[in-house]
């Protein structure tokens, strides 16, 4: 063989070596598996020497992405606030942007400052738009001797006549429109009848941006204008061109705020264009307080139409805007007043926020008395990441821990259960909520954001927040590798939301879903807890699905085995056509509860619902193995054939999987109170498989069996921890395997209640070292301060010991508050931040003499009730200021001290291996 095929060979050798190499390693760690923030720059007073100290903090700590949303400054501080847009505030653009990319981060940017979107560009004509409606009663030979003008004396000098129509009680409807002058009088006379006159005026909400910085201050735009949308982002145009400063990352936009907008100029042409019929000629159905079928079809139209029209004139240009400069569009769709799903599948990355503490009964996790319960659950969190599956869209982003906890009492270990209900939602790249530049002059606690979690450095949790940073980086690595491996599409009723609520516009706010569709909710969660996972799909994306060998393709490339009809009533006669068709291609249909039973809204309804009946008849005489009708949800989707988690169903974790070149990978959570143990049989066959502990970085081969044709895994997992578990199709890895053990010897057990106490940060000071003090809160210690100090307290030891006793040992803190950092023989062993506070010590352990060290780190919490109790006035902010989670203000001088340090004996436990 020559020179150059010995190259080939080594060269085709050291590819396998690194390929085989990285299908068993951890995937590589880039700047969107970082976790990211929003960064709050008050009063936009910032400056290139902080920038840049913010920056290498944030950078060094592991984030990956900041997130510029300028709100409300500082008091007394105008003279350093700096425009919105401004040359000045572009400079700071550029260098943020410059420093970022030396310290391997990227920049995203708010479309605005505060939120919603507005401006003081924002002309009256261009503002938030409302329906108004003023009625006269005219007999037949009357004229009209008042104005046609609005009721409301506010609205009079900008409102605009849109439609002023005639009803009489004989059937007539006539458009007197143009028959009204441009003084506001009617040159019209009654014909005979009672006539009821509806003028339809466009007025203002005239609401102004909320929490808006400098030079963002001013009316919110009109989302459902094309032309006021235009308008606005002109301004980001012209600030980007002047500077030459380069367009974000990202664009982003906070969820919709939008109060009482109900209304668009040229709303009653786009319904007639959309709808087919017009509107104004049913204004009494329409405004009519009676919910006859008329009335909901009508209202079911109209919300229908301000749906499409904020997708297309507002998030629809807004992204194809950001694409014309190479930025990509990031957006909260919920709460807006159309269909989600089509509204986030928009956007290049859908964003889902979670709002207030979940509670999973984690054992051994502190629960704090002022928390608020997360109005976020699964099925919330499920639109942004179903869209984005369907839609092909790689990130799924969330606005994460807002309102956790009051203000300064947020700890590392109560992040994580929230942070694993978004994973196991779909999200796979978190921004924080958030963390707020602080000037270094700045006396603390610094610039803070009333409902941020607050993960800067000026919040004593920095110190071990890192550790966090990289367990969210190791799982996002994964949830961001392959593609999404939901079992099935859930088909979203729209028009059942659409027609049955009361009121005039719908908004989908996350406060009000289990009120808005609290059927759909319900099947959500009947499906999970039968084992399988699905992502929610629209009539638009029914409308573009294939289906191939059997399965249904979405626009997206993402294929799903059967599609969920969950108890709808109401669906559009077309969908129902391509329903008929994708079963009589080979897709699996599954109808939960009912059979649709109708057609939504109002126009050719009878050759609508001949069309749907039709449909009907056909789909149910059809493949009684494709269609699949039940109650029983557990049984009617197994008998699709497809395989459900067991370990969803049977053992309580929650889970999703994806699906990579390989196989497939589980992130798993024990979201729960018990722990787990035992062969566990997956959904997927594989001939090997990986764990791969996010916490702490370590894996290994896991025990695998077949049963009758079924793969079985062989799981430990404690409450409250995460594994991610990667599956091997085609091939057995040779790697090490992995780690189960088991308690060895309970009576060598080894328990530690007494250390030597100092602290190594404290603020206020704390001085002094107490000799073997028993663990407790260290609020009860005889030292000066230590009541109201944040920091980091040292207990030391010693402990005499056989390491080779047992096969190997673990540490067990206990109760920790809140965070520790373990050093055994002068060597760093681990940080702790979440339950359970254990880690394995056997490679630190020496015959004999050992030497711990355990640096515990507690909340700023205690700190901030002593500056409210001595009257240090700290609360600093313009506008809204520091408010509670019920955003009422308050103080911190009635809090009660918070415990910190070890709480509980230190414990070393012998352990031995499992063999399977």
């Amino acid at each position: 063989m020559n020179h150059n095929k010995w190259l080939l060979v080594i060269a085709f050798v050291i590819s396998c070596v690194r390929s085989y190499a990285q299908v068993t390693s951890w995937p590589n760690i880039n700047v969107e598996a970082k976790p990211a923030t929003r960064w709050w720059w008050m009063g936009s007073a910032v400056d290139k020497e902080n920038l840049t100290r913010n920056i290498k903090s944030y950078a060094e700590a592991g984030m990956g992405t900041l997130e510029i949303t300028p709100i409300y400054g500082v008091q007394g501080n105008d003279a350093n606030e700096i425009p919105f847009l401004s040359p000045q505030w572009m400079e700071m653009l550029r260098h943020t942007q410059s420093e970022a990319h030396r310290n391997g981060m990227q920049i995203d940017m708010n479309t605005g400052t505060g939120w919603p979107f507005g401006s003081p560009e924002v002309s009256l004509e261009d503002a938030a738009s409302c329906l108004l409606i003023s009625e006269y009663k005219l007999k037949g030979g009357e004229r009209l001797r008042v104005k046609v003008e609005p009721e409301d004396k506010t609205q009079k000098a900008h409102a605009v006549l849109s439609r002023l129509m005639g009803f009489s009680d004989k059937g007539i409807c006539l458009d007197l429109t143009l028959k009204v002058d441009n003084k506001g009088m009617l040159n019209w006379k009654a014909s005979k009848g009672n006539w009821r006159l509806i003028a339809a005026f466009t007025g203002k909400t005239l609401q102004k941006v909320k929490r808006a910085a400098p030079g963002g201050e001013g009316y919110v735009m009109d989302h459902f204008s094309e032309k006021s949308v235009e308008n606005y982002l002109a301004r980001f145009d012209k600030a980007f061109s002047n500077s030459k400063v380069s367009y974000p990352h990202n664009f982003f936009n906070d969820s919709y705020e939008v109060y009482k907008a109900d209304w668009t100029p040229r709303f009653f042409e786009e319904f007639a264009l959309r709808r087919g019929y017009k509107l104004e000629e049913h204004l009494p159905e329409f405004l009519s307080e009676v919910r006859s079928d008329n009335t909901a079809r009508i209202i079911s139209d109209y919300r229908e139409t301000m749906a499409e029209l904020l997708q297309a004139n507002f998030t629809k240009q807004w992204t194809e805007w950001a694409h014309s400069h190479g930025a990509k569009t990031r957006n909260q769709a919920h709460g807006s007043p159309g269909n989600l799903i089509d509204l986030y599948a928009t956007v290049d990355v859908p964003e889902c926020e979670g709002f207030g503490i979940s509670d999973f009964n984690i054992k051994g996790l502190r629960k704090d008395s002022l928390t608020r319960s997360n109005d976020s659950d699964l099925s919330m969190l499920k639109y942004a990441s179903s869209a984005a599956h369907i839609a092909g869209k790689p990130y799924i982003s969330s606005e994460t821990f807002t309102w956790l906890t009051e203000h300064f009492r947020t700890s590392l270990s109560q992040c994580k259960p929230d942070i694993d209900l978004m994973f196991v939602s779909g999200v796979n790249h978190a921004y924080f909520h958030g963390c707020t530049y602080s000037p270094n002059e700045a006396e603390w606690p610094g610039w803070k954001f009333y409902a941020s979690i607050d993960m800067s450095p000026t919040n004593s949790i920095w110190k071990d927040a890192p550790s966090f940073f990289d367990y969210i980086s190791r799982c996002q690595s994964f949830l961001q590798m392959g593609a999404p491996d939901n079992d099935f599409l859930l088909y979203l009723p729209i028009y059942d939301m659409w027609q049955e609520q009361d009121g005039r516009l719908l908004m989908f706010d996350i406060h009000k879903m289990s009120q808005r569709a609290p059927s759909f909710i319900e099947a959500v969660h009947r499906i999970y807890n039968a084992g399988y996972d699905v992502d929610y799909i629209s009539d638009n994306f029914i409308r573009n699905a294939q289906c191939v060998d059997g399965k249904i393709v979405t626009s997206g490339g993402i294929s799903f085995k059967a599609l969920i009809i969950p108890g709808v009533k109401l669906m559009p006669d077309d969908v129902l056509v391509k329903l008929v068709k994708l079963a009589s291609e080979g897709a699996t249909l599954v109808f939960l509860d009912r059979f649709p039973e109708d057609v939504p809204g109002y126009n050719a309804l009878d050759l609508r619902r001949e069309n749907f009946n039709q449909c009907l008849e056909k789909l149910k005489s059809q493949n009684k193995e494709r269609i699949l009708f039940g109650h029983d949800y557990a049984e009617t989707l197994r008998q699709t054939g497809v395989r459900p988690e067991i370990m969803k169903r049977d053992w309580g974790l929650s889970c999703i999987r994806r699906c990579n070149e390989d196989g497939y990978h589980y992130f798993i959570s024990a979201l729960k109170s018990d722990d787990t143990e035992g062969w566990i049989p997956l959904g997927v066959k594989a001939k090997s498989a990986l764990f791969f502990d996010p916490m702490t970085g370590e894996q290994g081969k896991a025990a695998l069996r077949n049963v009758n044709g079924q793969t079985e895994v062989y799981m430990q997992l404690s409450s409250g921890s995460s594994i991610i578990l990667k599956t091997f199709s085609a091939y057995d890895v040779d790697v090490k395997a992995w780690d189960y053990l088991k308690t060895s010897r309970e009576e060598i057990l080894i328990e530690i209640n007494k250390f030597d106490f100092c602290f190594s940060i404290s603020l206020p000071e704390v001085h002094g070292t107490l000799k073997q003090v028993q663990v407790g809160t260290w609020t009860n210690y005889n030292l000066p301060e230590v009541k109201n100090t944040m920091g980091t307290g040292v207990y030391k030891t010693t402990f005499e010991i056989n390491p080779l006793s047992a096969p190997e040992w673990i540490l067990d803190l206990g109760d920790v508050r809140e965070s520790a950092k373990v050093i055994i023989n002068n060597k760093s062993v681990a940080t702790l931040w979440a339950v359970p506070f254990r880690c394995m010590i056997g490679k630190y352990l020496k015959l004999g003499i050992n030497t711990i060290e355990i640096e515990v780190t507690n909340l700023p919490a205690n700190r901030i009730a002593d500056l409210d109790r001595r009257g240090k006035e700290w609360r600093v902010f313009k506008e809204i200021n520091m408010v509670d989670r019920n955003y009422n203000k308050t103080g911190y001088a009635n809090w009660e001290s918070v415990p910190s340090g070890l709480l509980t004996p230190v414990r070393l436990i012998p352990m031995e291996p499992i063999t399977h």
